[in-house]
């Protein structure tokens, strides 16, 4: 559901999937996470699928 929230915004990203990616598995128990999804943008970690808190991420990179 992100993949596809982001794609309808023209929104690049990398997609890593932590079931086949020992490196990003590694990421996402580093960052205290054991499930997915988690969105990171710039430095927030959004765990789930929050519409609401991936838009406001957005907004406060686009004000750098």
């Amino acid at each position: 559901m992100v993949k596809g929230f982001l794609s309808l915004r023209d929104i690049d990203f990398v997609d890593k999937n932590v079931s086949v990616d020992p490196e990003g598995r590694s990421e996402l128990l580093a960052m205290g996470f054991d499930s997915t999804p988690v969105t990171v943008i710039g430095d927030r970690q959004l765990p789930g699928f929050d519409v609401e808190a991936i838009d406001h991420a957005l907004s406060l990179l686009d004000e750098r």
